[in-house]
């Protein structure tokens, strides 16, 4: 694989600082429905407290999703500073550019990433 080259680089950066703002959109649209459920049955029926605590609990995890991905492309966002950005984090070998356009938040290589995934479905 080669190294990025600075026309590639710059087009991930554009994707990596629109994916981040449009996660910190939804964050914030999604912040309301994530909000505690009230537990009061004379303000809701028995079945639709049930299900806003289902639609609390889809909520929560959408939230605790778009989190983790938040994280992930700030820390792609710092390892272009760095110059760092395109590497693998286990083998350190670049990461490639076709990868990095599906996902430009990935810290593995294709190889590295397929042995991680299998490490968490055995164990």
């Amino acid at each position: 694989m080669q190294d990025l080259n600075d026309q590639q680089r710059s087009q991930l950066e554009a994707k990596l600082r629109e994916l981040k703002d449009d996660i910190e959109s939804q964050l914030q649209r999604n912040e309301s429905s994530s909000a505690p459920v009230e537990l009061d049955q004379t303000l809701v029926g028995r079945v639709s407290r049930v299900d806003a605590l289902q639609q609390q609990g889809i909520a929560l995890n959408s939230r605790r999703n778009l989190m983790l991905r938040q994280k992930k492309i700030l820390a792609a966002l710092q390892a272009l500073d760095s110059g760092d950005y395109g590497y693998c984090q286990q083998c350190d070998e670049p990461i490639g550019y076709a990868r990095l356009t599906v996902k430009p938040e990935a810290s593995f290589c294709l190889k590295c990433q397929e042995k991680q995934d299998q490490g968490s479905v055995s164990t």
